[in-house]
């Protein structure tokens, strides 16, 4: 993918809210690590050409090792959300994973594990509705003409010739 420098900056910075939009949920079950906070600040640091594209990409590394010692499937995917978005000065296309696991936070947050006894179906639809949220507020807060970048079509996929619904053969 080629970007010029100031949709390139633009893109981090939107990568950068998206992970910013779900930072919260790391930083509650992890209050004292901030990496996942510090890769956002170089991310943004990068966009105003105070840092290089190696800085901001060793913030990312960093957050992604937070993601790893996170517990929760919720903090673990806002670390990566930082992490990515951090690493989106470096390769434009870690924007949409940025994204992805923004949304993976927001939904994990509503699990339900987490629900109260008898509550499972409503928390079910809760865990649904936030992450299509999420998604809905990133596709806000992105420049349409760079909606291609961040969202790529993905290729639909076909049914395998003599393969039935199940994968069996046909015929």
């Amino acid at each position: 993918m080629s970007l010029d420098k100031q949709d390139h900056t633009r893109l981090t910075l939107w990568a950068v809210d998206c992970a910013e939009h779900v930072l919260a949920h790391f930083e509650a079950a992890r209050p004292d690590d901030d990496r996942p906070r510090k890769a956002l600040a170089a991310g943004r640091a990068w966009a105003r050409g105070e840092i290089t594209m190696s800085e901001a990409r060793t913030a990312a590394f960093a957050s992604h090792a937070a993601a790893r010692e996170a517990g929760q499937a919720a903090a673990r995917a806002a670390a990566r959300a930082a992490g990515h978005a951090a690493a989106t000065a470096h390769v434009p296309s870690h924007a949409q994973h940025a994204a992805g696991y923004a949304v993976t936070a927001a939904t994990h947050a509503g699990s339900i594990a987490s629900a109260p006894a008898g509550k499972a179906a409503v928390y079910a639809v809760e865990h649904t509705d936030a992450g299509a949220a999420e998604r809905a507020w990133q596709r806000e807060h992105l420049p349409e003409h760079l909606r291609t970048v961040a969202f790529p079509e993905k290729p639909e996929k076909t049914e395998k010739p003599g393969k039935g619904e199940n994968g069996t053969p046909r015929g």
